[in-house]
């Protein structure tokens, strides 16, 4: 079950990514790199290449680090998306629609059922701190990208982690919600 969750995982979202950057039937690096701004699309296509090196190589600890590390990054979005985003939107139905539907919900799921049911080898604390790296890099990307970037290499503040200038709960929040993940699959991967 895990091989075929972890393929599942690693071909839809291969697929997804590959549309994604693509425009007019061809490759486009601008839409490629605009796809990867997201914290979604990266944490989907750290999670999908985690669960191809599982599906070659599961016995490896450092590959299994890897899967749980990529499934607390589609943990984080899979909640920032209920918890998060859809009440600042006011609704859950666009970002749960159409490529979203796999990125937002169906991949975190296949890969929270995997790693916490059929890849069980137990998870220590301080190694279930490990999943909150994506997040902290992300955090800090994000912040250079939508205040100290210069003003022509920012980003938009998409996701209004900024609105009214209240970047610093934002960012004590998403930590705080990552180690949550972390805590709750490490409780699933030690039952």
């Amino acid at each position: 079950m895990s091989f075929i969750l972890n393929a599942l995982i690693f071909l839809v979202t291969a697929f997804l990514i590959f549309r994604a950057c693509r425009k007019g039937g061809k490759w486009d690096r601008a839409e490629c790199r605009a796809a990867f701004r997201y914290f979604t699309v990266q944490s989907n296509a750290f999670c999908a290449f985690s669960a191809l090196l599982m599906c070659t190589a599961p016995a490896s600890r450092f590959v299994w680090m890897l899967k749980y590390v990529g499934t607390a990054a589609v943990t984080v979005t899979l909640f920032t998306v209920f918890l998060f985003l859809a009440p600042s939107l006011g609704s859950l139905r666009p970002l749960l629609k159409g490529d979203n539907l796999f990125m937002h919900l169906l991949t975190p799921l296949a890969a929270i059922v995997s790693f916490c049911f059929f890849e069980k080898r137990g998870l220590s604390f301080v190694s279930a701190l490990w999943g909150m790296l994506p997040v902290v890099l992300y955090g800090l990307l994000y912040l250079y990208k939508i205040i100290y970037a210069p003003a022509d290499r920012r980003w938009e503040d998409f996701y209004g982690f900024n609105k009214g200038g209240k970047w610093p709960a934002a960012f004590i929040t998403m930590m705080a919600g990552a180690f949550a993940v972390c805590m709750e699959l490490t409780a699933l991967q030690n039952l």
